[in-house]
Protein backbone atom coordinates (compact mmCIF):
# COMPACT_ATOMS: atom_id res chain seq x y z
CA UNK A 1 0.00 0.00 0.00
CA UNK A 2 1.59 3.24 -1.09
CA UNK A 3 0.89 6.40 0.90
CA UNK A 4 -1.52 7.71 -1.76
CA UNK A 5 -3.57 4.49 -1.37
CA UNK A 6 -3.57 4.70 2.42
CA UNK A 7 -7.10 5.50 3.63
CA UNK A 8 -7.55 8.76 5.50
CA UNK A 9 -9.10 8.73 8.97
CA UNK A 10 -12.50 9.65 7.48
CA UNK A 11 -12.18 6.89 4.87
CA UNK A 12 -11.25 4.37 7.59
CA UNK A 13 -14.37 5.38 9.50
CA UNK A 14 -16.46 4.57 6.42
CA UNK A 15 -14.56 1.32 5.79
CA UNK A 16 -15.20 0.26 9.39
CA UNK A 17 -18.93 0.73 8.83
CA UNK A 18 -18.78 -1.29 5.59
CA UNK A 19 -16.73 -4.06 7.22
CA UNK A 20 -19.20 -4.26 10.11
CA UNK A 21 -22.45 -3.94 8.15
CA UNK A 22 -21.43 -5.43 4.83
CA UNK A 23 -22.55 -3.84 1.54
CA UNK A 24 -24.42 -0.62 2.32
CA UNK A 25 -25.90 2.47 0.74
CA UNK A 26 -24.56 5.94 1.43
CA UNK A 27 -27.65 6.54 3.60
CA UNK A 28 -26.83 3.42 5.69
CA UNK A 29 -23.24 4.58 6.22
CA UNK A 30 -24.31 8.15 6.96
CA UNK A 31 -26.84 7.01 9.59
CA UNK A 32 -24.28 4.77 11.30
CA UNK A 33 -21.64 7.50 11.45
CA UNK A 34 -24.19 10.14 12.46
CA UNK A 35 -25.11 8.02 15.50
CA UNK A 36 -21.52 8.35 16.77
CA UNK A 37 -20.84 11.97 15.73
CA UNK A 38 -22.42 14.77 13.76
CA UNK A 39 -21.98 14.15 10.03
CA UNK A 40 -23.27 15.58 6.77
CA UNK A 41 -24.84 13.24 4.22
CA UNK A 42 -23.20 15.09 1.32
CA UNK A 43 -19.76 14.76 2.94
CA UNK A 44 -20.19 10.99 3.33
CA UNK A 45 -21.43 10.75 -0.27
CA UNK A 46 -18.44 12.69 -1.62
CA UNK A 47 -15.98 10.65 0.45
CA UNK A 48 -17.48 7.40 -0.80
CA UNK A 49 -17.28 8.63 -4.41
CA UNK A 50 -13.59 9.48 -3.86
CA UNK A 51 -13.04 6.09 -2.24
CA UNK A 52 -14.56 4.39 -5.31
CA UNK A 53 -12.14 6.34 -7.53
CA UNK A 54 -9.23 5.32 -5.29
CA UNK A 55 -10.34 1.67 -5.42
CA UNK A 56 -11.06 1.42 -1.69
CA UNK A 57 -14.73 0.57 -2.32
CA UNK A 58 -16.73 -0.86 -5.18
CA UNK A 59 -20.07 0.67 -6.12
CA UNK A 60 -22.88 -1.59 -7.34
CA UNK A 61 -25.08 0.58 -9.53
CA UNK A 62 -27.78 -2.06 -10.18
CA UNK A 63 -30.26 -0.72 -7.64
CA UNK A 64 -31.66 2.82 -7.53
CA UNK A 65 -29.61 3.53 -4.40
CA UNK A 66 -26.03 2.53 -5.14
CA UNK A 67 -24.63 -0.06 -2.79
CA UNK A 68 -20.98 0.16 -1.74
CA UNK A 69 -18.71 -2.52 -0.36
CA UNK A 70 -15.11 -2.49 0.79
CA UNK A 71 -12.71 -3.74 -1.86
CA UNK A 72 -10.31 -5.37 0.60
CA UNK A 73 -10.93 -7.20 3.87
CA UNK A 74 -10.38 -5.42 7.19
CA UNK A 75 -7.49 -7.72 8.16
CA UNK A 76 -5.55 -7.02 4.95
CA UNK A 77 -5.95 -3.26 5.39
CA UNK A 78 -4.95 -3.45 9.05
CA UNK A 79 -1.81 -5.44 8.18
CA UNK A 80 -0.83 -2.91 5.52
CA UNK A 81 -1.42 0.05 7.83
CA UNK A 82 0.44 -1.60 10.70
CA UNK A 83 3.40 -2.42 8.46
CA UNK A 84 3.46 1.12 7.10
CA UNK A 85 3.30 2.59 10.61
CA UNK A 86 6.02 0.21 11.81
CA UNK A 87 8.33 1.33 8.99
CA UNK A 88 7.60 5.05 9.26
CA UNK A 89 7.35 5.57 13.02
CA UNK A 90 9.06 2.62 14.70
CA UNK A 91 12.20 2.09 12.61
CA UNK A 92 10.83 -1.16 11.16
CA UNK A 93 10.85 -2.70 14.65
CA UNK A 94 7.93 -4.96 15.56
CA UNK A 95 9.03 -4.81 19.20
CA UNK A 96 8.90 -1.01 19.24
CA UNK A 97 5.49 -1.01 17.54
CA UNK A 98 4.06 -3.47 20.07
CA UNK A 99 5.56 -1.64 23.04
CA UNK A 100 4.23 1.66 21.69
CA UNK A 101 0.76 0.19 21.31
CA UNK A 102 0.82 -1.35 24.79
CA UNK A 103 2.06 1.84 26.41
CA UNK A 104 -0.56 3.98 24.64
CA UNK A 105 -3.35 2.48 26.76
CA UNK A 106 -3.69 -0.25 29.35
CA UNK A 107 -4.44 -3.61 27.76
CA UNK A 108 -6.98 -5.86 29.45
CA UNK A 109 -6.00 -9.26 30.85
CA UNK A 110 -7.95 -10.87 27.97
CA UNK A 111 -6.06 -8.81 25.37
CA UNK A 112 -2.71 -9.72 26.90
CA UNK A 113 -3.67 -13.41 26.98
CA UNK A 114 -4.70 -13.21 23.31
CA UNK A 115 -1.40 -11.50 22.40
CA UNK A 116 0.49 -14.33 24.13
CA UNK A 117 -1.53 -16.94 22.23
CA UNK A 118 -0.91 -15.15 18.94
CA UNK A 119 2.83 -14.89 19.63
CA UNK A 120 2.99 -18.60 20.54
CA UNK A 121 1.12 -19.52 17.35
CA UNK A 122 3.35 -17.22 15.27
CA UNK A 123 6.49 -18.73 16.78
CA UNK A 124 5.21 -22.30 16.27
CA UNK A 125 4.31 -21.54 12.64
CA UNK A 126 7.71 -19.95 12.01
CA UNK A 127 9.53 -22.99 13.48
CA UNK A 128 7.54 -25.44 11.36
CA UNK A 129 8.60 -23.76 8.11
Amino acid sequence: MVSSDRPTDAELEILNVLWSRGPSTVRDVYEEINRARAAQYTTILKLMQIMATKGLVIRDEQARAHVYRATLPREWTQRQLAGDLMRRAFGDSARSLLMGALSARKASREELDEIRRLLDAYEHEKESK
